[in-house]
């Protein structure tokens, strides 16, 4: 063995070896977007000509500032990646204009409020009936469905010809156009009999939709109104009164 590499000692050539840690110049050469500078330099030791490579990453962060190596990175020191704002999130459920004010009515008894289980139509007739099975299709998104009956049984009493007019446009936009939250589901036979009847409105230009929309009530939406916690509740708890009484 040598008795200069027994004894410790290093060639000075590679005592003062400097390590570059900082940014790289775009001069130097061999950089591309995104990729690394490589810079070899020869040092004449006294074995012979020696080259050392040392390669930079300009994307790279600086070295840590507790090691003079260039092995690891200040994860400290690293800014957090910028958070991406939240989008607001669009609600698919678009709020529907509703009628402020339900039908006037006096309180149900406990016997108007079981002939609500007895036919739909015994429901309907009944104005307190009406409004307590508008607030179950509210919680079900589809209390346009009601408004809509309303809104014919309101354009059938009318008799003055700018008032039909008036009313029967309106509610084509509110319940008919596709452009509108408040559509209604209906067929393309009864969608093209309205098209054509809606150029000349009269008080029965939506009694084929109505006559639609309140089979569909009755067929999907009423079992689900017996069965629910806001006639039960109304039903139990007028039960107790009439017995406290």
């Amino acid at each position: 063995m040598c008795l200069r590499k027994r004894n410790g000692y290093r060639p000075p050539d590679l005592l003062h070896a400097e390590i570059y840690t900082g940014p790289v110049e775009a001069e130097r050469g061999g950089e591309g977007m995104g990729g690394g500078h490589t810079e070899t330099s020869a040092l004449s030791g006294t074995g012979g000509g020696r080259a050392i490579t040392t390669t930079h990453n300009s994307q790279r962060p600086n070295a840590c500032c507790f090691c003079w190596c260039c092995c690891c990175s200040c994860l400290w020191n690293e800014e957090e990646p910028r958070k991406r704002p939240k989008s607001k999130r669009t609600s698919q459920d678009t709020k529907m204009e509703t009628i402020p004010n339900c039908e006037p009515f006096t309180e149900p008894s406990v016997e108007e409020m079981r002939l609500w289980s007895q036919s739909f139509d015994k429901l309907m007739r009944n104005p307190a009936g009406r409004n307590v099975f508008r607030e179950f299709l509210r919680t079900e998104y589809s209390e346009e469905n009601m408004l809509f009956w309303l809104a014919c049984e309101d354009l059938k009493q009318e008799i003055n010809k700018g008032a039909v007019e008036e009313k029967a446009r309106s509610i084509y936009e509110d319940y008919i156009s596709i452009l509108s939250p408040k559509e209604v589901s209906l067929d393309a036979r009864v969608r093209e009999v309205i098209n054509k009847k809606i150029q000349e409105p009269t008080p029965h230009t939506f009694e084929d939709a109505q006559l639609q929309i309140y089979t569909l009530m009755h067929r999907d939406s009423y079992p689900r109104f017996l069965s629910s916690s806001i006639y039960k509740s109304m039903l139990h708890g007028g039960s107790r009164t009439s017995s406290e009484s």
